[in-house]
């Protein structure tokens, strides 16, 4: 007779569906993606499933910037857009030059890296405008706030917002800046899907950008500082973390993710005042659906809202693509306030 209450051994799939009750919404909500995905990918095009995978690397990549410094700073940052859009003008005004340079000079190796000069150029300019406007704005105002400082610091970047789109048209003009392509080959084709090459090298970039900061926020001792910033400000400080040095270094990382999606995107979304608005909406969209301050959600977040755009186009209408993202992220957000991966950002309500 076997002995009562003997154990049992643990099934391979138990820490697996642990995880799925444990992570229920976030379980839901993907599950519903990957079968939105196969459904595109079996009606629609199997191209569209690729671009909008694409699309969703770069969403990841703004939204991982947008996440980064409400988690580590409260700064609800409504001029992330026009990081957006400094990237844009950076690398619409750097590559431009080499562009017509090569025109009368070929040179098959400078061709294949101007772009590359012009996204890198992008990343150095936001990673400056990150600093600067931490340092002259938000440091000042975080010496004078007791309170409500969530309240102040969204108002500010609504200013900065307004002042960043208004200088641009008084000293470049409305006009539209773009390019057609970053590198002039034709597109891939495999298996019968047809993709720019372009937008590969645009999804790779977002990737190994967001490789680049998990490492440096996991594996380096100042990532490590930035994410105690994150957890504990008070105990951070405690623990001899220097803020003056952490929340530039934060928000200049942020604004270059930012700033590196406008170079990337520059021949979907050409340069001009207003053209980080549509990307600030959905960048948005991700962090609020994912969890304020989710860094890691915010990827997984990025690649859900393009395929809800996609869906959006392929069965209502490209009429709708703003609508649809937003309907579903509020029911998410009436049955999960907290978003589907839950925020990561410490006392909101209180401030």
């Amino acid at each position: 007779m076997e002995e009562i209450g003997k154990k049992q051994t643990p099934s391979p799939i138990d820490p697996i569906i642990s995880m799925i009750k444990e992570n229920l919404a976030a379980s839901i909500v993907v599950a519903a993606t990957i079968i939105l995905t196969v459904v595109i990918g079996i009606v629609a095009n199997p191209s569209q499933v690729v671009n909008s995978i694409v699309t969703g690397g770069m969403w990841a990549l703004l939204a991982v910037g947008l996440a980064l410094v409400f988690g580590v700073m409260n700064v609800p940052h409504f001029a992330h857009g026009e990081s957006f859009m400094v990237g844009a003008y950076v690398a619409y005004f750097v590559f431009t030059p080499i562009h017509k340079y090569l025109q009368d000079n070929p040179n098959a190796l400078l061709g294949a890296l101007a772009p590359f000069v012009g996204i890198l150029a992008a990343a150095v300019a936001g990673m400056i405008l990150g600093v600067i406007l931490e340092r002259l704005l938000f440091y000042p105002l975080r010496v004078r706030t007791k309170s409500g400082w969530v309240m102040n610091a969204f108002l500010l970047t609504v200013g900065i917002s307004f002042i960043l789109t208004n200088g641009t048209t008084l000293t470049l003009g409305p006009n539209f800046r773009g390019i057609p392509r970053y590198w002039d080959v034709p597109p891939l084709q495999f298996a019968g899907i047809r993709v720019a090459v372009d937008r590969i090298i645009a999804f790779f970039i977002a990737l190994l950008s967001i490789a680049v900061l998990w490492f440096f926020l996991n594996r380096t001792r100042t990532g490590r500082a930035i994410r105690a910033v994150s957890q504990d400000e008070l105990g951070a400080q405690m623990m001899g973390i220097n803020l003056n040095f952490i929340f530039p270094l934060t928000f200049a990382l942020a604004t270059a993710m930012a700033a590196i999606s406008g170079a990337s995107l520059l021949f979907m979304f050409q340069a001009y005042p207003t053209v980080g608005l549509k990307p600030l909406y959905f960048a948005w969209y991700v962090v609020m659906l994912a969890g304020l301050g989710n860094v890691a959600g915010a990827i997984v977040g990025g690649f859900i809202v393009s395929i809800l755009q996609t869906a959006t186009q392929q069965f209502v209408g490209i009429a709708w693509e703003n609508v649809v993202p937003t309907a579903i992220m509020i029911i998410v957000l009436l049955v999960v306030p907290s978003g589907i991966f839950g925020s990561e950002v410490k006392g909101v309500q209180e401030q």
